[in-house]
């Protein structure tokens, strides 16, 4: 900023005002029912015993998830070259 100005704080508050007015606002959001956490804490909580545990069903799940994850990295390397063009569309 060059010497001698000086920043005018009404129309920074002004700037501001109009930023956080323009925003997107949510005015809906989801509610989750308590089956639903109770599933999904029940999920968690069983995948973290089962590691504790060094249960084998864990090792097995961890494996396939990480042969899942190199297959589709394959995939991707392998059809990039023809879908970019797709993809950009």
């Amino acid at each position: 900023m060059k010497q001698g100005q000086e920043i005018d704080e009404n129309k920074l508050d002004a700037l501001t005002e109009y930023l956080l007015n323009e925003a997107p606002k949510r005015t809906t959001r989801t509610t989750v029912s308590r089956q639903t956490k109770i599933k999904r804490a029940t999920g968690q909580l069983g995948t973290s015993m089962a590691r504790r545990k060094n249960d084998p069903l864990y090792k097995r799940m961890v494996y396939f998830r990480t042969q899942y994850y190199k297959y589709r990295e394959m995939i991707r390397k392998k059809y990039s070259p023809r879908v970019r063009s797709k993809a950009r569309r």
